[in-house]
């Protein structure tokens, strides 16, 4: 399945995180794709004040994850743009961090690749004159699941 939206500003990408949140909230594995300053992290934060998150939100580049708790929900927030060989993503315990009902939203997933799990959903985002294309695929059952949400939405 796919989704296309363009969106324009700060506030619209925001606005589309919080529509991703209720998609999301049954958990799921996210890869969040697109070049620096493409809105990778506003998307992350639109997609936590969705899930009634009010604090900072900020990308956990020299952490690696920064994580967020719902009732019912766990929330990973991960920045994998330093990480330099995926083993040290092993070293860190990061298989730890999925389990069925975690969310785990991750920026720069091309870093992991042969440790982290398939994406249930991807979202890409491109350059537009003024603004962003974001496409939304999914990869799995769970992740079909979501993008019905989000489209219907």
């Amino acid at each position: 399945m796919l989704f296309e939206k363009n969106v324009y500003g700060e506030e619209s990408m925001e606005s589309l995180g919080a529509s991703l949140a209720n998609a999301l909230k049954g958990g799921a594995v996210v890869y969040l794709e697109g070049d620096l300053g493409m809105g990778k992290t506003t998307i992350v934060r639109g997609i936590l004040r969705g899930l009634g998150y009010e604090g900072p939100v900020k990308s956990p580049t020299y952490t690696i994850v920064e994580p967020y708790d719902f009732v019912g929900l766990e929330v990973f927030h991960f920045d994998l743009y330093r990480v330099t060989n995926a083993e040290e993503l092993e070293y860190m315990g990061i298989r730890d961090y999925f389990s069925a009902a975690g969310l785990c939203l991750i920026e720069w997933a091309e870093m992991g690749v042969g440790v982290l799990p398939e994406a249930d959903v991807v979202v890409s985002l491109a350059l537009l004159p003024q603004g962003r294309k974001v496409s939304i695929t999914s990869n799995t059952e769970r992740g079909n699941s979501a993008l019905g949400l989000i489209a219907a939405s």
